[in-house]
C-alpha cells in the first residue's frame, strides 16, 4: 500500500522559514518525479515545485528564489525548504508522486501571518 505523509507545516511570521517533509512508503521516490502542490481557501490546487528522477527541479514563478525542493533517496523523503515566507504562501501543502497512478499525501497546513 502506497502512503505519503507530509509534515512540517505550522504558523510562521512573514519573512520566516519552514521545511516540509514528505515520507513515502510502498513506493520508491527515486524512480519517479515528486511534486509539491498547495491549495489556498477558495482557490484551485497549484503546482509549487517538482523534482525529477535525475534530481532536476522546477518551480512556480511565485516561489522561485525562495523555495527549494530536494530529495533524500536513502530516507525516501522529499523536502520543501521555504524561506522568506509571505502571507500569500498560506495554504495546505501536498506532495505527490507516481507515474501511471499518482499518489497524494493528506496535506500539511502552512499559515503565514503578516
Amino acid at each position: 500500500q502506497v502512503r505519503l505523509v507530509e509534515s512540517g507545516g505550522g504558523l510562521v511570521q512573514a519573512g520566516g522559514s519552514l521545511r516540509l517533509s514528505c515520507v513515502g512508503s510502498g513506493i520508491t521516490f527515486r524512480f519517479s518525479t515528486q511534486g509539491w502542490y498547495r491549495q489556498a481557501p477558495g482557490k484551485q490546487r497549484e503546482l509549487v515545485a517538482t523534482i525529477t528522477r535525475g534530481g532536476s527541479s522546477n518551480y512556480a514563478d511565485s516561489v522561485k528564489g525562495r523555495f527549494t525542493i530536494s530529495r533524500d533517496n536513502a530516507k525516501n523523503t522529499v523536502y520543501l525548504q521555504m524561506n522568506s515566507l509571505k502571507p500569500e504562501d498560506t495554504a495546505v501543502y501536498y506532495c505527490n508522486t507516481g507515474q501511471t497512478i499518482v499518489y497524494w499525501g493528506q496535506g500539511t497546513q502552512v499559515t503565514v501571518s503578516s
